[in-house]
């Protein structure tokens, strides 16, 4: 498989946790050999509520690390929109995958809601939920019924996010599983992803993968090595 994801990335633009610009991001994710990049930044309270007063306003600010990343490698990386999203309940973050930009516009404040009330509106949208580094300190274990999919791979080396904990949970829950490099800084690894056949470049075909799993679980870096986890069949 020789077409290469990430399917975790944040920009400076959104994320107040990220250092990089979507420009600077971008560069880093084509100089790694990728072809498509997701990115998942942050939607939660601390981003969207203090973002503008309208919901436009908010969404705008949302979606411009994106919109700059997508602008910037025009035909050289398909830049996919994702989100990494937190409800109110606890510290927990979502993958989320397979709306577009019409969708947020439409459809305001999901942060608001809970993990029970999204996992329903999720599978009536189309939308693929899979939960980031699940036993990562400060996590929750949720019900895995709400769930597509886990991030059993999370390459962030900043965190212990205890993968092999969340590949076994998939396992045991016949849960589909992702890997993603969480990249937020100059330091972070272009260490996650996956590897497909043909290369991702829309969010419908992003989520038709997934679903089927149809890749290869990129696993490398400093977390890869600490969990002596490798590339991998995304199907167990």
């Amino acid at each position: 498989m020789q077409y290469k994801t990430e399917l975790h990335a944040h920009t400076r633009e959104v994320s107040p946790c990220a250092d990089l610009t979507a420009p600077e991001v971008a560069e880093r994710f084509l100089a790694a050999g990728y072809s498509s990049l997701v990115v998942t930044n942050h939607y939660c309270d601390y981003v969207v509520d203090n973002a503008g007063d309208t919901w436009k306003e908010k969404m705008d600010h949302y979606l411009s690390g994106y919109r700059i990343m997508k602008d910037y490698a025009k035909g050289r990386l398909h830049v996919l929109l994702g989100l990494e999203l937190r409800f109110l309940e606890n510290f927990n973050d979502y993958l989320v995958y397979g709306m577009d930009e019409q969708f947020l516009y439409e459809y305001p404040e999901l942060h608001k809601m809970s993990l029970k009330t999204f996992s329903p509106f999720a599978k009536e949208h189309g939308l693929l939920l899979i939960q980031a580094h699940p036993f990562r300190n400060r996590m929750t274990v949720m019900n895995p019924k709400l769930l597509d999919g886990v991030e059993v791979f999370n390459g962030h080396k900043g965190h212990d996010s205890r993968n092999q904990l969340a590949d076994m949970w998939a396992k045991r829950y016949g849960l589909l599983r992702s890997s993603g490099s969480d990249f937020h800084h100059p330091d972070s690894e272009e260490s996650g992803g996956i590897f497909t056949e043909e290369p991702i470049t829309s969010a419908a075909q992003l989520v038709k993968t997934l679903r089927a799993g149809n890749c290869m679980l990129h696993c490398s870096g400093t977390a890869a090595s600490l969990d002596g986890m490798v590339d991998m069949p995304a199907k167990y």
